[in-house]
């Protein structure tokens, strides 16, 4: 068995694979100073309670976006698995044209995303939408080229910005709602979460539409934490919100 894992800004997310099957996914908060046995004894403890034996896993891949906690978890790997991970980074086989002006810039989520939907949906145009922490929309030609992208606050960071900038305001659910006019501040934080992201996607895929495809319709891949929430409002064709962990262990084949 594959054991998959991403450390993003907010959670590292992690699946078991055996062959193309996934069998289990997980997730838990991320933060740069754990350590190789925190990491460890989680990632133990999480496949016994799902009756998957560590010893069945016999390969780790794995990408970060926290390069302190990228050590804990390759040392982890190492100790409690048996394993020497491979890490999506530079320099590895991805099957992409990365048309960055500095290709290490490009984050290895977004990397590990692209290669799974270039595999999902071949000779297609495609913009991948992720919604976690950051909001992320990447362009993807039909030939394999990583043409590029837009970042901006994700719906978690824009929440914590009027949390604690704002005086009167207070934390909410990040939910997904049937109306904009909201009737209590709750309410109007949440329509303007929501629907606020829902605005600038539309705009952002508009403008990826024109200026990357010649106005021709690529299709849309939502992923990430908070992709789920946006099916009713038909921004995205297609959600896979296992995108990142398919990526990481198509690369570990490839590099294999």
């Amino acid at each position: 068995m594959i054991l998959c894992l991403h450390i993003g800004n907010t959670h590292v997310v992690g699946a078991v694979f055996d062959g193309q099957a996934l069998k289990l996914e997980f997730r838990r908060t991320s933060h740069a100073r754990i350590s190789t046995d925190e990491f460890g004894l989680f990632l133990r403890g999480v496949l016994l309670s799902n009756e998957i034996s560590p010893n069945a896993v016999t390969r780790a891949a794995m990408s970060s976006v926290l390069p302190e906690a990228t050590y804990a978890l390759s040392g982890a790997c190492r100790k409690y698995f048996g394993v020497e991970p491979f890490i999506l980074r530079a320099g590895v086989r991805t099957g992409l044209k990365i048309r960055y002006r500095n290709p290490l810039e490009v984050g290895a989520d977004r990397i590990a995303n692209a290669i799974a939907a270039v595999h999902h949906y071949p000779d297609r145009e495609l913009v991948i939408a992720g919604f976690g922490t950051a909001t992320t929309f990447c362009a993807i030609g039909a030939d394999k080229t990583y043409l590029g992208g837009v970042i901006l606050p994700g719906m978690r960071i824009s929440l914590e910005a009027l949390a604690t900038r704002a005086a009167k305001l207070s934390s909410v659910e990040i939910a997904a709602v049937d109306h904009v006019v909201g009737r209590s501040t709750a309410e109007s934080m949440q329509s303007g979460l929501y629907y606020g992201q829902i605005g600038m996607a539309r705009e952002i895929i508009g403008r990826i539409r024109k200026e990357a495809f010649g106005d021709r319709q690529p299709l849309v891949v939502g992923t990430g934490e908070f992709a789920g929430l946006f099916d009713p409002a038909g921004l995205l064709d297609e959600i896979r919100p296992q995108l990142v962990l398919e990526g990481l262990l198509l690369a570990n084949t490839m590099n294999s």
